[in-house]
Protein backbone atom coordinates (compact mmCIF):
# COMPACT_ATOMS: atom_id res chain seq x y z
CA UNK A 1 0.00 0.00 0.00
CA UNK A 2 1.49 3.35 -1.08
CA UNK A 3 1.81 5.55 1.93
CA UNK A 4 0.92 9.04 2.26
CA UNK A 5 3.53 10.37 5.05
CA UNK A 6 2.77 13.96 6.27
CA UNK A 7 4.64 16.44 8.72
CA UNK A 8 2.44 17.99 11.40
CA UNK A 9 3.26 21.47 12.39
CA UNK A 10 3.16 24.46 9.72
CA UNK A 11 1.81 21.74 7.35
CA UNK A 12 -1.54 20.44 8.19
CA UNK A 13 -1.48 22.92 10.57
CA UNK A 14 -1.35 26.56 10.09
CA UNK A 15 0.48 27.46 13.60
CA UNK A 16 3.67 24.72 15.62
CA UNK A 17 1.39 22.32 18.23
CA UNK A 18 4.80 22.40 20.00
CA UNK A 19 5.45 25.71 20.67
CA UNK A 20 1.54 26.49 21.43
CA UNK A 21 1.01 23.83 23.92
CA UNK A 22 3.42 26.10 25.54
CA UNK A 23 1.61 29.02 25.43
CA UNK A 24 -1.09 27.38 26.55
CA UNK A 25 0.54 26.00 29.66
CA UNK A 26 1.45 29.75 30.37
CA UNK A 27 -1.81 31.13 29.91
CA UNK A 28 -3.67 28.87 32.12
CA UNK A 29 -0.67 28.98 34.74
CA UNK A 30 0.49 25.37 34.45
CA UNK A 31 4.04 26.69 34.32
CA UNK A 32 5.41 30.04 35.25
CA UNK A 33 5.45 32.36 32.45
CA UNK A 34 8.58 34.61 33.05
CA UNK A 35 10.53 31.08 33.58
CA UNK A 36 8.53 29.53 30.92
CA UNK A 37 8.01 31.59 27.99
CA UNK A 38 11.03 32.80 27.20
CA UNK A 39 12.89 29.86 26.90
CA UNK A 40 10.02 28.29 24.81
CA UNK A 41 10.57 31.43 22.51
CA UNK A 42 14.44 30.82 21.82
CA UNK A 43 13.76 27.16 21.43
CA UNK A 44 11.13 28.13 18.19
CA UNK A 45 13.22 30.50 16.47
CA UNK A 46 16.13 27.70 16.81
CA UNK A 47 13.69 24.99 15.48
CA UNK A 48 12.91 28.08 12.47
CA UNK A 49 16.57 28.01 11.74
CA UNK A 50 17.51 24.22 12.16
CA UNK A 51 19.81 24.55 15.05
CA UNK A 52 17.69 22.98 17.72
CA UNK A 53 19.63 21.47 20.40
CA UNK A 54 16.85 18.46 20.48
CA UNK A 55 18.04 16.88 23.62
CA UNK A 56 17.99 20.03 25.57
CA UNK A 57 14.69 21.26 24.01
CA UNK A 58 12.94 18.02 24.87
CA UNK A 59 14.38 18.11 28.55
CA UNK A 60 12.67 21.28 28.88
CA UNK A 61 9.40 20.78 27.14
CA UNK A 62 8.71 17.30 28.87
CA UNK A 63 9.28 18.08 32.73
CA UNK A 64 6.26 20.45 33.18
CA UNK A 65 4.81 16.61 32.34
CA UNK A 66 6.43 15.49 35.48
CA UNK A 67 4.69 17.67 38.06
CA UNK A 68 0.64 16.43 37.28
CA UNK A 69 -1.45 13.58 37.38
CA UNK A 70 -2.34 12.00 34.13
CA UNK A 71 -6.13 13.01 34.74
CA UNK A 72 -5.22 16.77 34.57
CA UNK A 73 -2.63 16.63 31.80
CA UNK A 74 -5.45 14.51 29.50
CA UNK A 75 -7.99 17.28 30.75
CA UNK A 76 -5.76 20.07 29.68
CA UNK A 77 -4.72 18.61 26.27
CA UNK A 78 -8.59 17.83 25.62
CA UNK A 79 -9.46 21.94 25.73
CA UNK A 80 -5.59 22.38 24.02
CA UNK A 81 -6.95 20.62 20.94
CA UNK A 82 -10.67 22.05 20.94
CA UNK A 83 -9.68 25.49 21.32
CA UNK A 84 -6.42 25.68 20.09
CA UNK A 85 -5.59 22.87 17.59
CA UNK A 86 -9.14 22.80 15.45
CA UNK A 87 -8.89 26.26 15.15
CA UNK A 88 -5.46 26.47 13.08
CA UNK A 89 -5.97 23.16 10.91
CA UNK A 90 -5.08 24.18 7.42
CA UNK A 91 -8.17 24.94 5.03
CA UNK A 92 -6.91 22.33 2.34
CA UNK A 93 -5.77 19.27 4.89
CA UNK A 94 -8.90 17.85 4.84
CA UNK A 95 -9.15 17.96 0.68
CA UNK A 96 -5.35 16.51 1.17
CA UNK A 97 -5.85 13.92 3.23
CA UNK A 98 -9.20 12.63 1.40
CA UNK A 99 -7.25 12.60 -1.81
CA UNK A 100 -5.07 10.04 -0.69
CA UNK A 101 -7.76 8.63 1.20
CA UNK A 102 -9.63 7.96 -1.80
CA UNK A 103 -6.57 6.43 -3.67
CA UNK A 104 -6.09 3.95 -0.54
CA UNK A 105 -3.01 5.02 0.66
CA UNK A 106 -1.83 4.54 3.91
CA UNK A 107 -1.94 7.46 5.52
CA UNK A 108 0.68 8.56 8.14
CA UNK A 109 1.96 11.69 10.09
CA UNK A 110 5.14 11.66 11.32
CA UNK A 111 6.10 14.54 13.51
CA UNK A 112 8.67 16.09 15.79
CA UNK A 113 6.82 17.21 18.69
CA UNK A 114 6.33 14.84 21.16
CA UNK A 115 3.51 12.03 20.95
CA UNK A 116 1.34 13.28 24.13
CA UNK A 117 0.71 16.93 21.81
CA UNK A 118 0.65 14.78 18.43
CA UNK A 119 -1.79 11.73 19.00
CA UNK A 120 -4.92 13.51 19.51
CA UNK A 121 -3.95 15.79 16.83
CA UNK A 122 -3.88 12.80 14.19
CA UNK A 123 -7.32 11.45 15.84
CA UNK A 124 -8.69 14.78 15.08
CA UNK A 125 -7.07 14.56 11.45
CA UNK A 126 -8.24 10.81 10.94
CA UNK A 127 -4.76 10.17 10.50
CA UNK A 128 -4.35 6.27 12.03
CA UNK A 129 -0.34 6.32 12.36
CA UNK A 130 1.38 8.68 14.36
CA UNK A 131 5.21 8.18 14.31
CA UNK A 132 6.62 11.05 17.44
CA UNK A 133 8.95 11.55 19.78
CA UNK A 134 7.30 8.86 22.89
CA UNK A 135 7.95 10.70 26.12
CA UNK A 136 8.22 7.72 29.10
CA UNK A 137 5.45 6.74 31.54
CA UNK A 138 6.20 5.09 34.54
CA UNK A 139 3.99 4.79 37.27
CA UNK A 140 1.09 6.46 36.12
CA UNK A 141 3.32 9.51 35.59
CA UNK A 142 5.64 11.05 33.05
CA UNK A 143 8.95 10.79 33.90
CA UNK A 144 10.47 13.65 31.50
CA UNK A 145 12.49 11.78 29.33
CA UNK A 146 11.89 10.00 26.29
CA UNK A 147 11.98 6.21 24.58
CA UNK A 148 13.74 5.19 21.66
CA UNK A 149 15.24 7.72 18.84
CA UNK A 150 13.06 11.40 18.74
CA UNK A 151 11.88 11.76 15.56
CA UNK A 152 13.73 15.10 14.31
CA UNK A 153 15.62 15.41 11.28
CA UNK A 154 17.72 12.64 10.38
CA UNK A 155 15.83 10.83 13.33
CA UNK A 156 12.93 11.12 11.29
CA UNK A 157 14.49 8.94 8.91
CA UNK A 158 15.42 6.46 11.45
CA UNK A 159 12.30 5.86 13.64
CA UNK A 160 10.39 5.27 10.02
CA UNK A 161 12.49 2.93 8.85
CA UNK A 162 11.99 1.05 11.77
CA UNK A 163 8.28 1.30 11.45
CA UNK A 164 8.44 -0.07 7.85
CA UNK A 165 10.39 -2.83 9.58
CA UNK A 166 7.71 -4.14 11.47
CA UNK A 167 5.26 -3.38 9.86
CA UNK A 168 6.30 -4.62 5.88
CA UNK A 169 5.85 -1.34 4.27
CA UNK A 170 8.00 0.37 2.06
CA UNK A 171 8.32 3.44 0.36
CA UNK A 172 7.93 2.45 -3.49
CA UNK A 173 5.77 5.18 -4.65
CA UNK A 174 5.46 7.15 -1.41
CA UNK A 175 4.84 10.81 -0.52
CA UNK A 176 5.61 13.15 2.13
CA UNK A 177 4.62 16.45 2.68
CA UNK A 178 6.29 19.21 4.81
CA UNK A 179 7.03 22.85 5.10
CA UNK A 180 10.69 22.82 6.69
CA UNK A 181 14.28 22.20 5.59
CA UNK A 182 14.57 19.98 9.07
CA UNK A 183 12.71 17.67 7.21
CA UNK A 184 15.04 17.38 3.98
CA UNK A 185 16.61 13.87 4.86
CA UNK A 186 13.27 12.49 5.19
CA UNK A 187 12.00 14.68 1.35
CA UNK A 188 14.82 12.99 0.24
CA UNK A 189 13.68 9.08 0.55
CA UNK A 190 10.86 9.52 -0.57
CA UNK A 191 9.25 8.79 -4.28
CA UNK A 192 6.92 12.01 -3.79
CA UNK A 193 8.40 14.79 -2.62
CA UNK A 194 6.13 17.72 -1.66
CA UNK A 195 7.02 20.89 -0.09
CA UNK A 196 3.95 22.95 1.63
CA UNK A 197 4.68 26.55 2.17
CA UNK A 198 7.87 25.88 2.75
CA UNK A 199 10.51 27.92 4.43
CA UNK A 200 12.69 30.21 2.41
CA UNK A 201 15.86 27.62 2.57
CA UNK A 202 13.65 24.49 1.47
CA UNK A 203 11.94 26.62 -1.24
CA UNK A 204 15.08 27.11 -2.87
CA UNK A 205 16.20 23.33 -2.52
CA UNK A 206 12.33 22.67 -4.07
CA UNK A 207 13.16 25.02 -6.67
CA UNK A 208 16.46 23.54 -7.90
CA UNK A 209 14.95 20.03 -8.10
CA UNK A 210 11.96 20.61 -9.52
CA UNK A 211 9.81 19.14 -6.22
CA UNK A 212 6.46 20.16 -5.96
CA UNK A 213 5.58 23.36 -3.53
CA UNK A 214 1.61 23.60 -2.54
CA UNK A 215 -0.18 25.72 -0.63
CA UNK A 216 -3.15 24.45 2.01
CA UNK A 217 -3.78 27.88 3.11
Amino acid sequence: MTLAIFDLDHTLLNGDSDYLWGEYMVENKIVDEQEYRQRNQVFYEDYQRGELDNDTYLEFSLAPLTRYSLEELYRWRADYVENWIKPIVVAGADDLLDQHRAQEHELLIISATNLFITEPIAALLGVPVILSTEPEILDNRYTGRYLGTPTYQEGKVTVLQEWLARTAHTLEGSYFYSDSINDLALLEQVDNPVTVHPDDELRAIAESRNWKIIDLK
